[in-house]
């Protein structure tokens, strides 16, 4: 018998506590506690700091998601290894919450259809993007599967033929109305905070028109340090692919807000994508 392939955390302890009280705690302390209406979500856009400083930002956007039974999560590439799109089609993540396991039969539909996917656990072995979102996931949704893909090219064509491939993949199975796409990615990074917010407002915008072209324009011609536009143009990509017509910003906050220091400061945004 195959032995399952676990991937151990390698943020916890350091972007969230390893302790599962603390951490349920930690994430509890962060919800909006007014009524909110859960949005009908086909896709969001998450941060993925430590949860001190952006975690405010992803418990109150996912408080108002529809959290959907199957999560595509397509986080950036911080640590340089593994391929361009590295897709994981077997095997589970660990948290401190528990084991989230890998969709295989949606994962190996999707790295069977695509030109750009391949199949490599290398790339996410030490990746901190996609991890820091599956405590907050446990913590609103007891069960879901999840597609982990990280991206790391800046090919803008290879970038919207993912997305579309994503969207086929999923048009042609079982998946559609159960599954969501989640990108992971941080705004402006050590900037003032006056320039960040600036410069974050403006990619934001090219986010909430649902503009893939206009986000890596501003991106590329105002320096924008957001580390996952790429994951960010895939997604919406293929959210639009699949019928997205409008988008929402749900939280904007700096690390300022954490630290009172707005001299050096990282942007978090949270979107969802409806």
């Amino acid at each position: 018998m195959q032995k399952t392939l676990i991937r151990k955390p390698v943020a916890s302890g350091k972007f969230y506590p390893s302790s599962p009280e603390q951490l349920k705690s930690l994430i509890g302390s962060f919800i909006d506690k007014r009524p909110v209406y859960r949005e009908n979500s086909l896709a969001c856009m998450l941060p993925h700091a430590g949860y001190i400083y952006s975690g405010r930002v992803a418990v109150e956007t996912l408080s108002r998601a529809n959290i959907k039974n199957n999560l595509i999560l397509l986080g950036t590439n911080h640590t340089g290894y593994g391929l361009a799109f590295s897709i994981m089609t077997e095997g589970k993540w660990q948290t401190p919450l528990g084991e989230v396991a890998i969709n295989s039969v949606l994962a190996k539909h999707m790295l069977k259809s695509s030109k750009f996917l391949e199949e490599d656990s290398l790339a996410h072995t030490y990746e901190h993007s996609i991890e820091v979102q599956l405590p907050i996931l446990q913590y609103f949704k007891k069960d879901f599967s999840i597609v982990p893909i990280t991206v790391s090219s800046q090919d803008l064509h290879a970038l919207k033929m993912v997305g579309l491939e994503i969207a086929a993949a999923l048009e042609q199975g079982d998946f559609l109305d159960s599954t969501m796409i989640i990108s992971s990615s941080d705004m402006t990074h050590y900037e003032s905070q006056e320039a960040a917010v600036k410069k974050d407002s403006i990619a934001i915008e090219a986010i909430l028109a649902l503009d893939e072209d206009k986000l890596m324009e501003k991106v590329r011609d105002l320096d924008i340090s957001m580390c996952g536009y790429m994951p960010t143009i895939v997604m919406l990509v293929a959210a639009k692919k699949l019928g997205a017509k409008s988008a929402k910003l749900i939280k904007y906050e700096t690390s300022a807000n954490a630290t009172g220091d707005a001299s050096s400061v990282v942007g978090y945004a949270g979107v969802i994508i409806h």
